[in-house]
């Protein structure tokens, strides 16, 4: 084959053999975007949760259209015709086209791990802590393996010059005060990244935690190698350093399990029957899917001179259902009250008296 390719060369024009190389490596990656690609999905579009195949023709198939041509051409590269000078320019080119190719093609084949283990470890489902410990763990470990990728790519692109491989030596042998102002400058990331491993495995947070950072309540929706996203239950993000958790106190309201207690406080006058209060809301929580029946106790914590403070309890499977049912008992046991007992509405009591003189004769 190889030398049928050489006889064909000799008996072409250069410009015109060239230029037959070049279109063939482009038709390839043409025939692959149109052809291979629409077949594959099509035999991979059945109705499932999760398809390997489907994932990794997502991942792959902007950069195959692309590294496929690139490795033809790199092939049929030597029977071009060329001066030594472009033939050196080009060949540069190719070996940093490859280089970051591969690159992208490592990055694609970590999103396909990671798509296969987010479908092993699914969390969405009530149950799902042991999901979120290792979700957290896997998002972290993918970043990382990505920006070592990244890293190593970069420096073989350099070591391609022959200037840059001359700095990177200085700088890898290189002491003095040079690698001090280095270190204080690295120090912060450095701090950064080891506070990113000592999150991802020991997990104060996870992802999807309902945490209270900083007076707002929000669940935990992306960890970086540098910051965490808090997204706040009215939609706005908080933005803080990852350093953040691991230095300064904060609530996990799902460190070990996502049920929580809720409560209801309502101040009333003396006179109200607590008896009838704590069976209205028994009734209310069984009536409410919101409930998942552990925890009913109404209960006197507290007097004042004008009223007394009556609290609610209730259990809930997480934070959001239990903010849900503390609002419609709250909303239930007022009507309740106003209905059966708007007397016990708690009221301030004034007491007017004629004071009696000694000798006043009306």
């Amino acid at each position: 084959m190889n030398s049928f390719l050489q006889n064909l060369s000799h008996q072409m024009p250069d410009y015109a053999w060239n230029l037959c190389v070049v279109a063939f490596s482009i038709l390839i990656g043409i025939f692959i975007k149109y052809l291979v690609v629409p077949v594959i999905k099509k035999l991979t579009a059945k109705e499932l949760p999760y398809s390997v195949f489907r994932s990794s023709i997502r991942h792959f198939k902007s950069i195959l259209i692309f590294f496929i041509p690139i490795l033809v051409f790199n092939t049929l590269f030597p029977l071009m015709h060329l001066e030594r000078g472009s033939r050196f320019v080009i060949n540069r080119i190719l070996e940093i086209s490859i280089i970051i190719s591969f690159t992208i093609i490592l990055i694609k084949l970590v999103r396909v791990v990671e798509d296969y283990l987010y479908h092993l470890f699914d969390y969405n489902k009530i149950d799902n802590l042991k999901e979120r410990k290792l979700r957290t763990q896997i998002q972290f470990i993918r970043k990382f393996i990505i920006s070592l990728i990244i890293i190593l790519a970069g420096s073989a692109i350099l070591l391609n010059f022959e200037s840059m491989r001359k700095i990177g030596a200085g700088l890898l042998t290189g002491v003095g005060i040079g690698g001090i102002i280095i270190g204080f400058a690295a120090q912060k990331s450095l701090g950064n990244l080891l506070a990113g491993f000592q999150i991802a495995f020991t997990q104060p947070i996870r992802i999807d935690d309902v945490v209270i950072v900083e007076g707002e309540w929000g669940k935990v929706e992306d960890i970086t190698l540098t910051y965490v996203v808090i997204n706040i239950w009215d939609k706005r993000r908080l933005i803080l350093p990852i350093t953040y958790f691991i230095e300064k106190p904060f609530q996990n309201w799902t460190r070990t399990t996502a049920e929580i207690l809720g409560t209801v406080f309502i101040y009333t006058d003396y006179t109200l029957p607590v008896a009838a209060v704590r069976a209205e809301h028994s009734r209310l929580l069984r009536t409410n899917g919101l409930w998942d029946g552990k925890v009913d106790v109404v209960q006197v914590t507290d007097f004042t001179e004008t009223s007394m403070q009556i609290r609610c309890l209730m259990s809930c499977r997480n934070s959001g259902d239990a903010f849900d049912l503390r609002c419609y008992v709250r909303e239930h046991l007022i009507t309740f009250i106003q209905t059966n007992y708007p007397e016990t509405l708690s009221r301030t009591r004034i007491s007017l008296e004629t004071p009696k003189s000694e000798g006043f004769t009306p």
